[in-house]
């Protein structure tokens, strides 16, 4: 009987390990990895031509500019304006889709009859800038009359 009974506890040591195996092997840990993610994301992307900046004149007070950006894929961008020294005069985030803003720029006794302002959108590390250099002058027409 003793051989029997040794026979027994070797069958059922290898009965528990074969289903401690299976339930091992069918167990749901793997659920709790992290998802694995694509290294496919749309990554930020703007051209020159999706970018239109006009200069639209100046009055006593202001000189204006027309900046529109069509923003197809509805990102967040910005919106930076600096003046003559490099200094942001401007800055705005933005996700219009069809972005379109007239800017002025007031005048002051520095910059009466010139300006040199540079103007950036950028969206992620994407970098689009436009500098313009408007020098104003002022005639004046003197009539004189003879009576």
């Amino acid at each position: 009987m003793k051989p029997s009974t040794n026979s027994n506890s070797v069958l059922k040591t290898i009965a528990i390990s074969a289903a401690a195996a299976v339930l091992f092997a069918s167990s749901p840990i793997g659920s709790f990895a992290n998802p694995i993610r694509s290294n496919h994301t749309k990554t930020a992307s703007i051209s020159e031509s999706q970018i239109d900046i006009k200069y639209l004149g100046s009055d006593n007070d202001q000189f204006q500019f027309r900046v529109e950006f069509d923003n197809t894929t509805g990102q967040k961008f910005t919106l930076v304006i600096k003046n003559d020294e490099g200094d942001v005069v401007y800055s705005k985030e933005f996700k219009d889709v069809h972005f379109a803003k007239t800017v002025s720029i007031l005048k002051n006794e520095d910059n009466a009859e010139s300006i040199h302002p540079t103007f950036a959108v950028s969206v992620g590390k994407r970098l689009v800038q436009r500098s313009f250099s408007i020098e104003r002058k002022v005639t004046e027409d003197v009539v004189v009359t003879k009576s």
